[in-house]
């Protein structure tokens, strides 16, 4: 919602402003009377956030880049890969029917 409604509801001056009007109406009734603090709270903390200059943004996500595979080959091997000896290379004789 909050990007959907861009700088209107970005801003946290408006957001501020907009817990405070909140506020208003349910400071008249006992019973709500912590909704009431909490509002304004939160509304201290919006004003006091857009005085220091912050602002909301989305989180988007970047694009992955894909490695090159040339890339994360340092130097190539200079051993051969080790080999089982000629015997054990030899194919094994079937056991059963």
């Amino acid at each position: 919602v909050v990007k959907l409604f861009g700088p209107l509801t970005r801003n946290y001056y408006i957001r501020a402003v907009l817990h405070a009007a909140l506020a208003v109406p349910a400071g008249f009734l006992l019973s709500t009377i912590l909704g009431t603090v909490c509002l304004g709270i939160a509304s201290g903390i919006y004003l006091l956030a857009a005085v220091k200059g912050e602002e909301w943004r989305p989180i988007e996500q970047k694009p992955r880049e894909r490695p090159q595979v040339g890339g994360t080959i340092k130097q190539p091997p200079s051993n051969p890969p080790p080999r089982p000896p000629p015997d054990a290379r030899k194919k094994q004789p079937e056991v059963g029917g």
